[in-house]
């Protein structure tokens, strides 16, 4: 009896163990997703950046800087 309880616990947590490991693996699969995810994320803000710096360049170049931007 004692070794049927013994083998039950065993079975029991061998099963927890390999449900941890399939927990850990999706986390980690998870996980490079969304590290992907936040490098796009950073490389269309530089990017964005860089526009916005390119057009307000653009913009100044365009405006009279001694009329700020209004008709004479």
């Amino acid at each position: 009896m004692a070794a049927e309880n013994h083998d039950e616990r065993f079975q029991q947590h061998a099963e927890m163990i390999q449900g941890l490991a399939r927990m850990f693996a999706a986390q980690h699969d998870f996980n490079q997703r969304v590290t992907l995810a936040i490098e796009r994320i950073e490389q269309t803000l530089a990017e964005v950046k860089t526009m916005q710096a390119d057009m307000k360049n653009l913009l100044a170049r365009m405006i009279e800087q001694g009329t700020n931007g209004r008709e004479a």
